[in-house]
């Protein structure tokens, strides 16, 4: 593994990196009013206070990676919300600095008790590892506010996605977060054209994880494995996976995943509920199942980034890194 790669050292002394969980949902159920094409990137305008509290949260509840809420954050977007680019950039950053800050609050205050009658999460520092920034790029389709990430049917090519994809990448790694997470992929010629562009900018570690409609093929239908087989293409692309994708297909693709790379695999699975795009509504799963009892399962099966992605909690992050590395023995300083 690359000594550049900022998750070595959790991995070797870990074994597993524990992700952070929802942002968007979460901040929803905290009163935050998300219906905007802006989506939870809204409140780096509104109510940036509110991403850095639910950040500190995630980060005390036990996450050693936070995802920056620039997901649904693009050029464009902003721009129809009347701000110029130099603007649009400047709260692009802001989302990898909240992160920073919180990750930062976190780790100088993790000796202090929070009496503030919220989560009462692991606040001591024994046991952990300074936690670590990731960047959210999410997918084309994340900006077009329609639900095609979850279908991938954009209908551009390669060398278009990857244009577009470059000037927010560039912003981001302006703010010098630790990595990227390239998020919900929905399409192979996404991937591709996302690992071309990485591939550009030198050593800049990245995850790549795509969503997935069933046990064995992403969103827009092309082999899982086809596309996981891409992270072995470029050697930014530090971990592999999938996210915002039921629970009960995580473990076979995992597997599936092990027969085509060698990178350590990320999942970060959503609560088992489906987003309507038409009724703009959660639709709960036919068959749910306790989320965080399931990570030993997604582990078993080759998992080594393990969180939550949308309707999960600080307090399933909490549990999840309990039932990882609590029970099964901490790394000790």
């Amino acid at each position: 593994m690359n000594a550049a790669n900022p998750l070595h050292r959790f991995l070797t002394e870990q074994g597993v990196v524990i992700l952070d969980g929802a942002l968007a949902t979460e901040l929803e159920k905290r009163g935050a009013d998300l219906r905007d094409e802006l989506w939870s990137a809204k409140l780096l305008i509104e109510d940036p206070a509110s991403i850095r509290r639910l950040h500190f949260d995630y980060f005390a509840a036990g996450a050693d990676v936070a995802i920056g809420v620039s997901y649904q954050a693009s050029f464009e977007g902003f721009a129809r919300r009347g701000l110029g680019r130099t603007e649009s950039a400047a709260l692009m950053q802001r989302s990898v600095q909240l992160a920073q800050e919180a990750r930062d609050l976190f780790w100088e205050h993790a000796m202090q008790t929070r009496n503030d009658g919220g989560l009462h999460p692991r606040t001591q520092r024994a046991g952990r590892l300074r936690p670590l920034v990731a960047a959210s790029i999410g997918s084309y389709g994340a900006f077009l506010a329609d639900g095609s990430e979850y279908r991938g049917d954009y209908g551009l090519s390669e060398l278009a996605l990857k244009e577009w994809h470059r000037p927010r990448l560039e912003a981001l790694l302006a703010a010098a977060p630790d990595l990227l997470a390239c998020e919900t992929i929905p399409c192979l010629r996404e991937g591709e054209a996302l690992v071309e562009l990485l591939g550009e900018y030198g050593q800049v570690p990245a995850w790549l994880s795509f969503s997935c409609r069933d046990a064995a093929r992403v969103c827009h239908g092309e082999p899982f494995a086809t596309c996981v087989a891409l992270a072995d293409t470029c050697s930014s692309v530090v971990a592999v996976g999938l996210n915002c994708t039921v629970p009960q297909y995580v473990a076979p693709l995992l597997r599936s995943a092990q027969t085509v790379t060698d990178k350590p695999l990320v999942c970060y699975p959503n609560s088992g509920e489906r987003w309507d795009s038409t009724a703009r509504c959660w639709v709960a799963d036919d068959e749910p199942r306790e989320f965080t009892a399931q990570a030993e399962i997604w582990r078993a099966a080759g998992a080594r980034l393990i969180g939550g992605c949308c309707r999960t909690s600080p307090l399933d992050i909490q549990e999840m890194r309990s039932l990882l590395l609590d029970h099964a023995g901490s790394r000790k300083d």
